[in-house]
């Protein structure tokens, strides 16, 4: 299934951003950064309603594999407030 622009939080705390495909057993993100700092005041939902902000620190990551067992949530991000 395709989710489109999301950000994936993973077990142990690991927190991405990108394109989203799932199946039953992967969840795969495309163009993916990890989310090294937030940068907002209002957690992980203002960051995908309002996209990155100054102070929000993205780090490339290629494409991440991880396994559907291992994601505790997606949230849909605005696609237009992430164009770079």
């Amino acid at each position: 299934m395709d989710h489109g622009k999301q950000i994936v939080i993973l077990d142990r705390g690991f927190v991405y951003v990108g394109e989203v495909v799932t199946d039953e057993t992967w969840c795969t993100i495309s163009n993916a950064s990890n989310v090294r700092r937030w940068g907002t005041t209002k957690g992980l939902g203002e960051l995908a309603a309002g996209g990155p902000t100054r102070n929000t620190v993205l780090d490339p990551a290629g494409t991440v594999r991880a396994p559907m067992s291992s994601v505790v949530a997606m949230l849909g991000c605005e696609v237009d407030k992430w164009a770079a």
